[in-house]
């Protein structure tokens, strides 16, 4: 059994028989040995090569390389011959669609530059080629009315076919405007977002507003989410409006301080770990005097138990002398002026003296406006 060369150069290779190749090489595969079969179909396929070129000629000019093209049709060619059955009727035939179906997927699936799904991309052909007829029978462009009437769709496909085409090879962002290259396309488009400039702002605000204690959290929530007023916040969490103000007013400064440094500066008020919110009383002997150490805000939630704890260090401490640190104080309200003068009276009517020390600027504010700087001696 001849195996090379069985269908020789066709004497026209415009004109090849490729019916009678095909069919001689269906009866040569019968009962030849792989090895041979293999051999008989590389001949056909070498055979073949011309008229896949024609056909992937057909696609040219559409922005591929006619290599790329050719392999592609090539490729149809090698599926067309190992498909083929001759019980079904031609091979041209079946070559010519197998191949014509591979190179019109690849320019579906490989050449699009955005996706389009496949009913678009095949209207949009068809758009095209029709607007080419339309255009040289009417002698003008073709409106969106006069495309869809001849193509028997809609014209709202027609527009859709017509906006996805641009996908095909759509413009790079980084393509130069001008002769001179100096500006891009991209410079010509978008704007600049103020909601994504203030992304990091936000989240460093929501990370701070974590390290508050609950009640300033509660108060800003109010405020600024909520749209309360102050007096709306004193009278649900029964504190005056003023001190109201005083908290929101101190929240707000430690949050301006604390987005502006790198790392967030200690909350006024902090006590000992374990132990960072409300306030403290610590008692602790220095000699012959009692230190009463004060950690927190007075207010008149917590006023009551600074004086059990200082009438409790006057009155049992057995001490000449007793000293109110207040250096971690940063809010005293008129119920701690209140405890404070309780205090000098305890201490009067025992035979004991009584000072304060360490008084920040707003408390010594405060003492002095209500007049108990003159009476609560500085030691």
């Amino acid at each position: 059994m001849p195996v090379r060369g069985q269908f020789g150069e066709p004497a026209d290779n415009t004109l090849e028989d490729l019916d009678t190749a095909a069919l001689e090489f269906a009866v040569g595969r019968e009962g030849a040995t792989p090895a041979e079969a293999e051999l008989l179909r590389e001949d056909l396929l070498r055979h073949c090569l011309p008229f896949a070129g024609r056909l992937a000629r057909r696609y040219r000019g559409r922005g591929e390389h006619m290599e790329d093209l050719e392999q592609v049709a090539r490729l149809g060619l090698v599926k067309a011959v190992d498909r083929y059955d001759p019980g079904r009727g031609s091979f041209t035939a079946y070559a010519v669609i197998t191949i014509s179906g591979e190179l019109k997927r690849h320019f579906r699936d490989r050449t699009w530059g955005v996706h389009v799904p496949r009913r678009v991309q095949d209207l949009s052909l068809e758009v095209g080629h029709a607007s080419m007829v339309l255009t040289s029978a009417l002698a003008r462009t073709p409106t969106a009315a006069e495309l869809a009437e001849h193509l028997g769709v809609s014209e709202p496909a027609v527009l859709e076919a017509v906006e996805s085409a641009a996908g095909y090879s759509p413009a790079s962002l980084n393509a130069p405007v001008a002769g001179d290259g100096a500006a891009e396309f991209g410079d010509l488009i978008g704007e600049v977002d103020d909601d994504l400039e203030s992304v990091t702002d936000k989240l460093t605000v929501t990370d701070l507003l974590l390290r508050l204690p609950a009640r300033e959290r509660r108060m800003l929530a109010m405020r600024f989410y909520g749209n309360r007023t102050q007096a709306e916040i004193a009278a649900e969490l029964g504190i005056s409006q003023m001190h109201v103000s005083r908290l929101l007013s101190r929240a707000l400064s430690w949050l301006r301080e604390a987005m502006l440094s790198d790392a967030p500066p200690p909350w006024e008020g902090e006590c000992r770990a374990g132990h960072q919110h409300g306030m403290d009383v610590s008692v602790t002997r220095e000699g012959t005097a009692l230190r009463v150490r004060v950690c927190g805000e007075v207010d008149r939630d917590t006023a009551e138990r600074l004086r059990t704890g200082l009438r409790h260090a006057i009155t049992t401490g057995g001490a000449a002398s007793v000293v109110v640190d207040l250096t971690a104080v940063p809010l005293l309200d008129a119920a701690g002026v209140s405890v404070l003068l309780d205090a000098v009276r305890v201490a009067a009517r025992a035979g004991r003296e009584i000072c304060m020390s360490g008084a920040q600027p707003y408390v010594a504010r405060i003492l002095a406006v209500s007049g108990l700087a003159g009476v609560l001696r500085h030691c």
